[in-house]
């Protein structure tokens, strides 16, 4: 599975993808491309739609490898948000929303990790997924109801603010509020359980 500690393997994949080495963007696609293909899925809803948007990525990463900057993020942190914008991208040019799956309701419903998994990991690899999943469920069963639901459509089904405002009928403000201590709660929450903000990716 990814590392993502600086000096770290993929760290070393990136930089020589930067120098526009192509053999690296294959070992970071191999790398990554079930993780950025779940999220996808997850917010398009369409397999289709999602494999195309997954090649699109890939190309962006590539000729957008020299804004990669090492010291202010890890490689997963920067991949994962050229994958949301992406699929945002995507929507819009489509002018569709995401269709949620019918699922039950609560934090114990969302969609993590273990729903990325890439069947050809191996079985520890596997197993630390879902444990982290795990935890990551229980850092946003500790918040209130409305704060999940914030972090539930901005991270897992890639909307703006502004279109969380829209869909809730809240006031701008009142969602950029809420998106605020969300994440601070979060962010500390997770930190206790010794994760970062990454793991929701």
């Amino acid at each position: 599975m990814p590392v993502t500690k600086i000096g770290l393997p993929e760290n070393d994949i990136m930089q020589r993808v930067v120098q526009h080495d192509g053999e690296a963007l294959a070992e970071l696609y191999d790398l990554y491309s079930a993780r950025v293909f779940g999220l996808c899925l997850r917010i398009l809803n369409e397999p289709q739609l999602a494999e195309d948007t997954l090649q699109e990525i890939f190309l962006r990463v590539w000729e957008r490898a020299q804004l990669f900057e090492q010291s202010r993020g890890t490689v997963n942190a920067w991949l994962m948000g050229i994958a949301r914008n992406t699929c945002i991208d995507q929507l819009r040019r489509i002018q569709t929303r995401p269709q949620s799956a019918d699922q039950p309701q609560g934090a114990d419903a969302l969609p993590f990790e273990e729903t990325l998994a890439d069947p050809d990991n191996d079985v520890p690899g596997l197993a630390a997924a879902s444990e982290r999943a795990a935890l990551v469920r229980k850092a946003l069963a500790s918040l209130s109801s409305e704060q999940q639901l914030v972090i539930q459509l901005s991270y897992f089904k890639g909307l703006t603010r502004r279109e969380i405002a829209r869909q809730l009928d809240w006031p701008e403000g009142t969602v950029h509020t809420r998106a605020r201590l969300a994440l601070q709660n979060l962010r500390g929450r997770l930190d206790e359980l010794g994760l970062s903000l990454d793991d929701l990716s």
